[in-house]
């Protein structure tokens, strides 16, 4: 068979071969879901390829993968030298740096919850949060004691604002632990968890697509807990990540900024947004008598504020490993 032929009769096997998988897709995912999908790779693929890489002008923060903490690279400021131990069991440090759009290391950030630069790592199946805050040097190289306690493979987020724009950005890279590995990921919605003695539990319909009001109240042998102090300018921070790919939202805290020697509890209440429908991981960072403590939770969107969903109370009672609270070297918590 002469070559053209050959190369023709190829041409159509493949366009048969997508055909027959466009349909099968359609037919096992839903529509809305696969055109998410379609959406996320053309913004991935816009952020990595063109304007973040470059400097030009881009869509904002709240948009695309890159606003989402999963890129390294957003709005010309990019994650670079990143270093950390390979193995668990290791005491070393854990570095980065923050360039900028001319290439250069940044040195002047502004504060954000009383941080210049705010540090996460949490492991993909969602275990072994930590939230830090490592030191800079002069040449713009962040560094802080680290060392890994369990294997696998780990997302470090890098949430920080840069003095020239005065907006916040978020960069994210993996890294990735030697050791065995034995992944733990949430099974479903855990609303109210233990930690220390301390019972936190969460409330409130996360819809996908529309900022969500969340409460979540602090209680300790059936009392409410009213010590609740400030910590990083606020009384509560919480972080929240999309399961399954880590995508971190921006959660705001409501109310003024509390004042020095000023309590409050056993509410605390946040508003955020889910930009799809599925489950997220919420940490809750909280200080009461000088002690930071981290309140593991899981809730799974809702399809409108009147249905009963998961994010109400009487879920699944759970308290993990990384609600310990042992993870804070020198402060956690952040709540945009």
């Amino acid at each position: 068979m002469k070559a053209p032929v050959r190369l023709g009769l190829y041409g159509l096997v493949l366009v048969a071969v997508f055909a027959v998988a466009g349909f099968t897709a359609n037919a096992v995912v839903p529509e809305e879901t696969v055109q998410s999908w379609a959406e996320d790779t053309a913004d991935t693929t816009h952020h990595e390829e063109g304007d973040a890489m470059n400097g030009d002008e881009h869509e904002g923060h709240n948009a695309g993968a890159s606003s989402l903490g999963l890129g390294l690279a957003q709005d010309g400021y990019q994650l670079t030298t990143v270093t950390a131990p390979t193995a668990t069991g290791t005491e070393g440090e854990l570095a980065l740096t923050v360039t900028g759009p001319d290439g250069n290391p940044v040195t002047d950030f502004e504060l954000e919850h009383e941080k210049e630069l705010h540090l996460i790592a949490v492991r993909a199946d969602g275990q072994r949060f930590r939230h830090v805050h490592p030191e800079m040097d002069d040449n713009g190289r962040w560094t802080i004691p680290w060392q890994w306690d369990a294997a696998g493979s780990y997302r470090v987020f890098a949430d920080f604002v840069p003095a020239d724009t005065g907006e916040g950005i978020t960069l994210s890279t993996s890294v990735q632990v030697a050791g065995d590995y034995e992944p733990a990921p949430a099974t479903g919605p855990v609303t109210e968890t233990t930690v220390d003695g301390f019972d936190v539990a969460v409330e409130g319909d996360l819809v996908a697509g529309s900022a969500s009001e969340l409460t979540i109240t602090v209680t300790r042998d059936g009392e409410p807990v009213t010590a609740l102090e400030p910590y990083l300018g606020a009384f509560g921070h919480l972080v929240a990540l999309r399961d399954g790919d880590l995508a971190y939202l921006h959660v705001h805290p409501h109310g003024d900024a509390p004042e020095a020697g000023e309590t409050s509890g056993p509410e605390i209440v946040f508003e955020a947004t889910a930009p799809t429908p599925g489950r997220y991981l919420l940490f809750l960072d909280f200080q009461i008598d000088g002690g930071v403590r981290t309140a593991p939770l899981v809730i799974d969107t809702t399809t409108g504020a009147a249905e009963n969903g998961a994010g109400h109370p009487g879920g699944e009672h759970s308290d993990t490993e990384s609600g310990t609270g042992e993870e804070h070297e020198e402060g956690a918590g952040h709540g945009h």
